[in-house]
C-alpha cells in the first residue's frame, strides 16, 4: 500500500507540474522502482523505434550532438572576437557552453552504447567461447541498464531542484537551468533504450549462429 500510494503521489506531482510538489515526490528511494518500470518499458518502445525507422536510428543522437557541439564552438569562437576585437563579451558566453557540452556528453554516451565504442575488451572477448560472450554481453546489459536506471533517478532529482529554486543561467535574465539539466534523464531513458536494442540484436545473432563480437570503431555507424 505504501509503494501505491507513493506511486499515485509520483503521479499527481508531475501532473500538478508544480516542481516543489515533484522534488517531494521523488525523495524516496522508490522511486527506483518506478524508474526501472519506466525505463523498461520507454526503453522497449524506443527499441522499436529504432528498429524500424532507420533515421531515427542512425541520426538522433548524433544531430543532438553535432548541433550542441556547433553552437559550443559558435559561442566561444564569437566570444574570442566580441572580447578581443570589440572590447565586449557576452555575460552568458561562458556559462551556456557547459551546458551544452553537457547535454552533447550525455547524447554521445548513449550513442556510443548503441556502436559498443565504451571499453569492452572486444579482443579478449573473441576468443572466449561461445556461451561466456553471451554472458559477457548480458552482463553489458546489465551494467548499463543498471546504470541508465541510477543516472535516470539522480538526475531528474537535480532538475526537480534546481526548477523549484527557480535557478537561471548565470549571465542571463529567463534562462533557466533545468531547460538543460532535463537532458540528462532523457539522456539516461536512450541509454537504457539503446542498451535493450543492443541486447535484443544479441539474442538474435545468439540464436541464429551470427557472430557475437564485432570489432567496433570510435566514429563507425550503427
Amino acid at each position: 500500500m505504501e509503494l501505491w500510494s507513493e506511486f499515485s503521489a509520483l503521479i499527481s506531482a508531475f501532473a500538478s507540474q508544480d516542481s516543489w510538489t515533484i522534488r517531494q515526490a521523488l525523495a524516496p528511494n522508490s522511486v527506483y522502482i518506478f524508474g526501472l518500470v519506466f525505463l523498461l518499458l520507454a526503453g522497449l518502445a524506443l527499441s522499436w523505434v529504432y528498429h524500424h525507422v532507420p533515421v531515427i536510428e542512425r541520426y538522433f543522437e548524433r544531430t543532438v550532438m553535432i548541433v550542441c557541439y556547433l553552437g559550443t564552438a559558435g559561442i566561444i569562437f564569437w566570444g574570442v572576437i566580441d572580447r578581443f576585437v570589440f572590447s565586449n563579451q557576452q555575460p552568458w558566453s561562458t556559462t551556456i557552453p557547459p551546458f551544452l557540452f553537457m547535454v552533447m556528453a550525455w547524447f554521445g554516451a548513449a550513442y556510443n552504447i548503441r556502436v559498443r565504442t565504451h571499453l569492452s575488451f572486444s579482443e579478449f572477448r573473441s576468443r572466449m567461447p561461445r556461451g561466456g560472450q553471451m554472458a559477457c554481453l548480458w552482463l553489458d546489459f546489465v551494467l548499463w541498464f543498471g546504470f541508465a536506471l541510477i543516472f535516470l533517478v539522480t538526475t531528474m532529482r537535480v532538475v526537480a531542484l534546481s526548477a523549484s529554486n527557480f535557478q537561471i543561467v548565470l549571465g542571463t535574465d529567463n534562462t533557466m537551468q533545468w531547460w538543460f539539466l532535463l537532458g540528462a534523464p532523457l539522456a539516461g531513458t536512450l541509454m537504457a533504450a539503446r542498451a535493450i536494442e543492443n541486447i535484443q540484436d544479441d539474442m538474435k545473432n545468439f540464436r541464429a549462429g551470427e557472430p557475437l563480437i564485432q570489432q567496433s570503431v570510435i566514429g563507425g555507424d550503427a
